[in-house]
């Protein structure tokens, strides 16, 4: 169950990194860390460029069922406000 070595091998790469960072120049740690901003920033960039392409794909059908079902879907969010006003007015 508890093994030993592998907490100190743990423990080794953690003082490793520690030693590291402490070492490491202000203006490194600050090119890394904006690096990594930038690189994330990216990724959120191009997860929400897909999402709006689904969704303006997706757009046309849910005007189809609006349009096809107008009764319904003003019933629909009736009773959607009326069920989140009660939620709201709980708390």
């Amino acid at each position: 169950m508890f093994n030993s070595s592998e907490l100190g091998e743990e423990l080794q790469a953690l003082k490793s990194e520690v030693s590291r960072l402490l070492y490491t120049s202000g203006d490194g740690l600050f090119d890394a860390a904006k690096g990594r901003a930038d690189a994330l920033a990216d990724q959120i960039k191009a997860a929400l460029s897909e999402l709006g392409e689904t969704l303006s794909g997706e757009e046309d059908h849910v005007e189809k069922l609006i349009a096809e079902r107008p009764i319904a879907t003003l019933a629909s969010a009736f009773a959607l406000g009326v069920v989140i006003g009660f939620m709201m007015r709980r708390h």
